[in-house]
């Protein structure tokens, strides 16, 4: 059980540094590459918010119901 409490907290954790770096290229705050589709795109910011959101419900989740 401890490995799949941690496999699933990575995994939250993950979603969570993505949708972060969704957001900050949606918002033109982390503009790398230069030449991504993703840059000052509205789209990107929900999306980010949206994967940011369930990754923090995957490690609540995980920390509340995985023993």
């Amino acid at each position: 059980m401890k490995l799949t409490r941690l496999a699933l907290s990575v995994i939250g954790g993950l979603m969570v540094v993505i949708g972060l770096i969704w957001i900050g290229q949606g918002t033109g705050a982390f503009p790398y590459p230069a030449s991504s589709f993703m840059i000052n795109q509205t789209p990107w910011i929900v999306r980010g918010a949206g994967v940011a959101i369930i990754g923090f419900a995957v490690i609540w989740g995980t920390r509340r119901f995985v023993r």
